[in-house]
């Protein structure tokens, strides 16, 4: 799996004209999932996700994780994260998981957040969404599962 998370003011997500989710403080998560990924990769993503210190303390480090700040994740499933651009004029997707496959353990990601405390919103798996974030600092950092 592969997750990008955007530090943020705030972020939402529009399908076809109404908002479907949306946060305050916290993290804009666009998560990609592998065609060799499994459960696995979900629950450790989750964990990694809400564990990394990517708010800044009293001094103005980088030193809190999402729960401390009270912050909330937006989830939007993005396939186009295990897009291939080394050959041709064309992305290939060909390392992204099959949506019966996907989905399944973008859920699971999303229910491993909540079960970690975490406010959760999300898109709607496989629609054609608008994302809107503020960014904040900009802190943006791609993760990989192992």
């Amino acid at each position: 799996m592969r997750a990008v998370l955007q530090r943020c003011r705030h972020a939402s997500v529009t399908v076809a004209g109404e908002s479907i989710g949306r946060i305050e403080r916290g993290l804009l998560i666009l998560l990609g999932v592998h065609r060799d990924d499994g459960p696995a990769q979900a629950d450790w993503l989750a964990e990694k996700c809400v564990g990394l210190r990517l708010f800044d303390d009293a001094d103005g480090k980088m030193n809190l994780a999402v729960q401390d700040v009270g912050g909330g994740i937006l989830v939007v499933s993005q396939f186009t994260l295990y897009g291939d651009c080394a050959k041709g004029r064309r992305p290939s997707f060909i390392a992204a998981a099959r949506p019966e496959q996907a989905e399944p353990l973008y859920e699971r990601f999303i229910n491993n957040l909540r079960a970690l405390g975490i406010p959760v919103a999300t898109g709607k798996f496989g629609a054609d969404m608008q994302v809107e974030l503020l960014n904040d600092g900009p802190v943006t950092l791609v993760v990989d599962s192992v």
